[in-house]
């Protein structure tokens, strides 16, 4: 029987990240049953043509340089008191410390239809070379529901490719998690104008078809119909293959555990700050975990890739001997629209006047000196506890990337930075990159707010 200190199941971010922190110095075993390791987060790009298949597909050199084993198979049983696990092979492997990351599903919801042919959701290597496929096949029409990131990009994608593409929401605007209506108010007509029909405050009620999906009703009476046909069509002809993509949502993957003593509660397994679970010896970390906002230590979800790396650094520092702890879930997000780049951090303004006294202010420069050529607009939107003074949350927009942006208003939320250093804050400029040295984004939004708390 093979025997490992650390025995992780599952082949992700967490996964990789455990074995490239321990670096051999203890021995790591990544029980994988996908046949890659993938980076989700491109698949969008490759059905829309920008990217290659293969881009997507990380290296197994990636976890074996790192000195770990990758084991190609599929667990069917944990024994946590004789720390041992068995595969669907027939395999035995014992730990002396146990990681679940087995990530999360994207969830297909309980509808009429669900069922059906060309009903799917998107995460796997199989989803996309099905939708690849079918694009590439000649598909006319296609549904998304959700219009979160990886809905968006996934319609944007379907619609370059030149399929007639419906993105659905029951939200009143697009990317309703990530940031407050007048920051993504521009951005979503733009995406109407290139072609998107839009569906928002719409919910899907079922799917109808016999064998493959042939049109979806929704809450409002409305039906998007698959087999329409322009007037060079013949009557009697087929109906046209359609395709309902639901991007609604993540379920941990904790079918595994069920009737075990493993603490679960409704959004994964429950774990303290040095990710450990219920179980002595057994510890888990990713979208399969339950866990709580770094701002409010509330449980909230934080299924991101950007969650799960460091929350598995936490556990190989604290396996080689550290003391580390996970601070919680603060969210920094990003996405594409066309020309803009939109991304937030912490909470919006919704979400923070749930728990706070909360001031919101506001600053708008250029990415660039205004004299420079290719300078645009970018926008901030700031929150703030009007009692503390601290930062809970920030949101962005531009015609330039703004992940650098969200992620030093995620830092100055984690570490508790107030709005009176916030506007001390010593910041760089350059021409090309920055606005001019009299102000900086930041600095002006935070003013904004302590003006009108001061006033």
């Amino acid at each position: 029987m093979d025997k490992y200190n650390i025995l992780v199941i599952g082949g992700g971010p967490a996964a990789i990240t455990i074995a490239k922190t321990v670096q051999g110095k203890m021995s790591v075993g990544i029980i994988r049953p996908e046949n890659h390791s993938m980076i989700y987060c491109a698949m969008p790009y490759v059905i829309e043509g920008l990217l290659p298949f293969e881009k997507t597909l990380k290296k197994d050199a990636i976890v074996t340089e790192a000195k770990a084993s990758l084991i190609r198979d599929t667990v069917s049983k944990v024994n946590f008191d004789a720390k041992t696990v068995t595969t669907v092979k027939n395999v035995e492997i014992s730990y002396d410390k146990l990681v679940i990351a087995t990530g999360a599903t994207p969830i297909l919801p309980p509808i009429p239809g669900r069922n059906l042919d060309g009903v799917m959701t998107f995460k796997t290597e199989k989803d996309l070379q099905k939708i690849m496929g079918l694009v590439n096949s000649g598909l006319k029409k296609a549904v998304v529901v959700g219009a979160g990131a990886i809905g968006i990009e996934l319609a944007q994608a379907l619609n370059e490719r030149m399929v007639e593409t419906h993105l659905v929401d029951m939200a009143d605007y697009i990317l309703p998690n990530m940031v407050d209506y007048e920051i993504v108010e521009e951005t979503q007509e733009s995406l109407i104008k290139s072609g998107i029909n839009l569906h928002l405050k719409s919910k899907v009620t079922s799917l109808g078809g016999t064998d493959k999906v042939e049109e979806v009703l929704l809450e409002n009476t409305q039906i998007i119909h698959f087999d329409q046909m322009d007037h060079c069509s013949e009557a009697g002809a087929a109906a046209l293959p359609g395709l309902v993509v639901f991007a609604v949502g993540m379920k941990p993957n904790l079918e595994l555990f069920a009737g075990t003593d493993l603490k679960i509660e409704q959004d994964g397994i429950v774990v303290d700050n040095k990710l450990a679970t219920n179980i002595k010896c057994v510890y888990a970390a990713g979208d399969c975990c339950q866990f709580t906002s770094g701002i409010t230590g509330k449980i909230v979800s934080g299924k991101l890739a950007t969650n799960a790396v460091p929350m598995a650094r936490v556990l190989a520092n604290n396996f080689l001997g550290g003391n580390r702890a996970y601070p919680g879930f603060f969210n920094g997000t990003a996405t594409k629209i066309g020309d803009f780049y939109i991304g937030g951090t912490g909470f919006s303004e919704n979400t923070a006047g749930k728990h706070f006294d909360i001031e919101v202010g506001y600053a708008e420069f250029t990415t660039a000196f205004p004299i420079m050529p290719g300078t645009t607009k970018v926008r901030l939107k700031l929150i703030a506890d009007r009692k503390t003074h601290r930062i809970i949350g920030g949101q962005f927009v531009s015609g330039k990337p703004v992940t650098d942006k969200v992620d030093k208003i995620t830092m100055a939320i984690q570490y508790g930075i107030t709005l009176e250093q916030l506007i001390n804050f010593s910041y760089s400029a350059q021409p090309y990159q920055s606005f001019y040295p009299a102000h900086n984004l930041i600095v002006k939004a935070a003013e904004n707010i302590l003006n009108k708390i001061n006033s």
